[in-house]
């Protein structure tokens, strides 16, 4: 497919009171875009979490994002460290993006 570009997709799962921490982890790497979801919930360490809850202040951020292959490596080396302290999850899967407006890679 000569319309894609092959790219890794790095999902992170942590709790929205450290978002801006991942954040500017991220832009220390160099990360020029992402995509967060607020408010997501699910079964993990911490039991279920869901953004109904009354007493569950911040809830769980979900973070998105695509990259190359060096830069996915940047981020893992910034954040693997640092994973515990965020608690959560990250996952690393292969992707293709497809051509169309200006990519942020």
């Amino acid at each position: 497919m000569d319309s894609t570009i092959s790219l890794k997709r790095i999902e992170i799962i942590l709790d929205a009171g450290k978002l801006q921490d991942l954040i500017s982890l991220l832009e220390e790497a160099g990360t020029r875009g992402y995509t967060v979801l607020s408010k997501a919930s699910g079964l993990g360490l911490r039991g279920t979490r869901s953004p109904n809850n009354v007493v569950w202040d911040e809830g769980n951020a979900i973070v998105i994002l695509a990259c190359k292959e060096d830069q996915a490596s940047k981020i893992v080396q910034a954040l693997h460290p640092k994973l515990k302290k965020f608690g959560g999850m990250c996952l690393i899967s292969d992707c293709e993006w497809v051509e169309g407006p200006p990519i942020s890679y």
